[in-house]
C-alpha cells in the first residue's frame, strides 16, 4: 500500500521533509540559545551593577570607549560645569519628567555630559537648579551615548531652546563650540533636591525586546517543523486511502489509451 513512497514525486517530498525539519529544529534551538544568552547577560549585569555600586570609582579615561563591560561602572572625572540642557519625556518610578543634563568641561576643547538628576514635568530651563561653580569632581555610573529607539528614546526633533531629545555627542555637538565625549554619566547623588537617575543596561544586553523576539522566533521555528511533519503525514494518509480505494474498486480506474478488445454489440 505504501509503495507510492518510492515514486519520484514522493522522493522529492521526502527529501524536502528530511531537509526542512532538521533546519527548523536547528534554527529554533539557535534562537533559544540566543535568548538564554540574554538571560545570562541579565544575571551578570545585575551582579555587576551590585558590585559597581560599592566599587571604587575609576578615572574616566580608563573606561572609555564605553562597552558592555564598562557600561554602568563608576567613573570619576574633574572639570567645570558649563552649558545646561533639559532632556524631556523621561520616566522615573512611573512618572514623566526631565533629566537635567550639564556639560562638564574636562579640557580646553572637550566636555562630558553629566545627568545631575531628574525633575518632574518639563520645568523651564531658567528655573532649573544651576550647577555648582568652580572646579568639581563628579562620580557616577558611566553610560553609552543614546541612539534613536534605544531604551525607548525617540530622538524627538524640533524641541525648544535649552532642550535635547537624546544624550549623545551627535545631538550636542551642534549646540556647543567644543567636542563632546561619546558617553555620559549619571551622578550617584543628585544635586539640589533632584532625584538621582539610575544607570540603565547597555543596549542589546539583558531581557530587552530583542531577547523576547528571540524567544518568539524559537516557537515559530518549532511550529514550522511540526507543520511540515503534519502535512507529510496528511498527504501520505490521503495517498494511502486513494490506493486502498482503488484496490477495493471504490474508485474507477483511469481510462486506458489501448483499444478495447471487448466484442462490439451486434444489432
Amino acid at each position: 500500500m505504501y509503495r507510492f513512497l518510492l515514486t519520484p514525486r514522493w522522493w522529492a517530498i521526502n527529501a524536502f521533509l528530511l531537509l526542512a525539519v532538521p533546519l527548523c529544529v536547528f534554527m529554533g534551538t539557535w534562537q533559544l540559545s540566543r535568548f538564554q544568552d540574554h538571560v545570562h547577560a541579565q544575571r551578570a549585569s545585575d551582579h555587576a551593577a551590585e558590585a559597581a555600586h560599592t566599587a571604587r570609582p575609576r578615572p574616566l579615561g580608563s573606561l572609555l570607549p564605553v562597552t558592555q563591560d564598562t557600561s554602568g561602572k563608576r567613573a570619576s572625572v574633574t572639570g567645570r560645569y558649563d552649558r545646561q540642557f533639559l532632556v524631556p519625556d523621561r520616566q522615573l518610578n512611573g512618572r514623566t519628567g526631565s533629566y537635567v543634563l550639564t556639560l562638564l568641561r574636562t579640557g580646553d576643547d572637550k566636555a562630558l555630559p553629566v545627568v545631575r538628576g531628574w525633575l518632574p514635568g518639563t520645568p523651564s530651563p531658567s528655573a532649573t537648579p544651576a550647577p555648582p561653580t568652580g572646579q568639581v569632581t563628579v562620580t557616577g555610573a558611566l553610560q553609552a551615548s543614546e541612539s534613536p529607539g534605544s531604551n525607548g528614546v525617540s530622538g524627538a526633533g524640533g524641541l525648544p531652546a535649552g532642550q535635547v531629545g537624546m544624550i549623545s555627542a551627535a545631538s550636542l555637538v551642534n549646540l556647543v563650540p567644543y567636542q563632546v565625549d561619546d558617553a555620559w554619566i549619571t551622578l550617584d547623588r543628585a544635586d539640589d533636591g533632584m532625584k538621582a537617575v539610575p544607570a540603565t543596561a547597555p543596549e542589546g544586553s539583558g531581557l530587552d525586546l530583542k531577547a523576547f523576539q528571540n524567544l518568539g522566533y524559537t516557537g515559530e521555528w518549532f511550529v514550522f517543523a511540526g507543520f511540515v511533519l503534519f502535512m507529510w503525514f496528511r498527504l501520505a494518509r490521503r495517498e494511502a486511502e486513494a490506493v486502498r480505494d482503488a484496490r477495493l474498486g471504490l474508485v474507477p480506474d483511469e481510462p486506458s489509451d489501448e483499444p478495447s478488445t471487448a466484442p462490439a454489440d451486434v444489432p
